[in-house]
């Protein structure tokens, strides 16, 4: 069957036709057959260069060797025990070593689940009730962070999803991101404030930079407030190097949340933090956290060899940062357009200055965006349907797949 049949059922069987919003592209998304490398090859014969990796996960590319290697291993041996494996351990050891102050993991089964959890357990080490976030920021699908974009530090929190209870929300603050000021008023006045959880660079509506100092200054402040800072590292986690942007950019936050390239393309996600902190998770503590698949045996398999390969092959990241920068350089007339890049993060941002926070983002042209992201497509080049999501590159992308990129980029705008 084609894309379009395929569709046409999943819409009378799925809500909207797919598993995930962002999936829903008009007037139908395309259906993958198999991927290899860098590429993905659809039912309807087409060969495409992913650019968007299933959002983050996949550094080393499709179906790498080594991941497959780890996966088939784990295979014959089972794939869920419900105990504890002889890899947990280890790979908690690897993580916690990469992230300096990071003394203690908990293994849970998505990104989303991770930072729930990490949100409870601040709230449970302060026994205090509120959070700080910040606008633009995305940290998964459950209540306590969907809260409507723009409703600002000072009022009460407003639900961006139908079923998600005001009251709830109402203990979520929202600032702009690059402004340290309107932290330090917030919690200046507020003194019921747990933790605040950011994305150190934003990913979901980016890449969006931190300015210099930025996340130095928001460390200095929830220290001096008593207010725990979470890093939501989910996307930039082992993506930005060995130990994520916390580890780039010199700053310690009091608890990580981790998720995608730690699963190497499986489901997974993890939460890590001081160890005083860590110690009240149960069984330990009296912060309950559970479930079925945390610490699937499968997910650690494919996670531990793409952290091992990351650490055997450092220069990979250098590499990377190259390849974002020759399509930069190489780009023609910007038009009315800014390229934003950070490692194998990029984004060309129909707006004339790279945005330096949500509003900002918000002023793109989006309708430009959408005749650009359809043209790249016809031409061979598979970005996220959206001018908010960040692209990626894989150590699978070659020479060639760039050039072919960066002929797209300066035919498609």
């Amino acid at each position: 069957m084609k894309s379009s049949e395929l569709f046409a059922n999943a819409r009378q069987l799925m809500p909207g036709g797919v598993s995930s919003p962002v999936r829903a592209i008009e007037p139908y998304p395309f259906y993958t057959s198999y991927a290899n490398g860098s590429h993905l090859f659809t039912v309807d014969g087409y060969d495409l260069i992913d650019c968007c990796l299933a959002y983050g996960p996949l550094i080393l590319g499709h179906t790498h060797p080594a991941i497959k290697k780890a996966i088939k291993a784990q295979l014959e041996s089972g794939w869920l025990y419900g105990t504890p494996v002889p890899i947990e351990p280890e790979f908690a050891n690897i993580i916690t070593a990469d992230h300096p102050g990071m003394g203690m993991v908990r293994f849970v089964s998505s990104g989303s689940e991770s930072t729930m959890a990490a949100i409870r357990l601040a709230r449970g080490f302060t026994q205090k009730r509120d959070i700080v976030k910040i606008e633009g920021g995305f940290h998964g699908a459950h209540d306590a962070v969907l809260v409507k974009a723009g409703s600002g530090a000072t009022t009460l929190g407003i639900p961006d999803s139908a079923g998600v209870l005001a009251d709830v929300v109402a203990h979520t603050r929202q600032i702009p991101y690059n402004d340290p000021e309107v932290l330090e008023s917030l919690l200046s006045k507020n003194s019921d404030v747990a933790a605040m959880i950011i994305e150190p660079v934003l990913g979901n509506i980016g890449p969006v930079l931190p300015e210099k100092n930025y996340l130095q200054e928001i460390r200095s402040i929830t220290q001096s407030y008593d207010v725990l800072l979470i890093f939501d590292e989910v996307i930039t986690g082992y993506r930005l190097g060995i130990g994520g942007a916390q580890v780039k950019y010199g700053v310690k936050p009091d608890l990580t949340t981790l998720g995608k390239i730690i699963g190497g393309g499986l489901p997974i996600g993890a939460f890590l933090g001081r160890r005083e902190i860590m110690d009240l998770v149960a069984p330990a503590g009296p912060v309950y956290q559970a479930g079925t698949f945390s610490g699937n045996p499968l997910s650690l398999a494919a996670g531990i060899a793409t952290v091992r390969w990351l650490h055997d092959h450092r220069h990979v990241y250098n590499k990377l940062e190259e390849k974002t920068r020759t399509i930069e350089e190489n780009l023609s007339d910007r038009g009315k357009g800014s390229f934003v890049r950070l490692g194998s993060m990029f984004k060309y941002f129909f707006r004339n200055t790279p945005p330096r926070n949500y509003c900002e983002v918000k002023e793109c042209d989006t309708l430009s965006f959408q005749r650009f992201w359809i043209r790249m497509l016809e031409a061979g080049i598979f970005l996220p349907p959206s001018q908010f999501e960040t692209n990626f590159l894989s150590v699978a992308h070659t020479d060639q797949d760039i050039e072919t990129i960066i002929t797209a980029y300066n035919s498609c705008r």
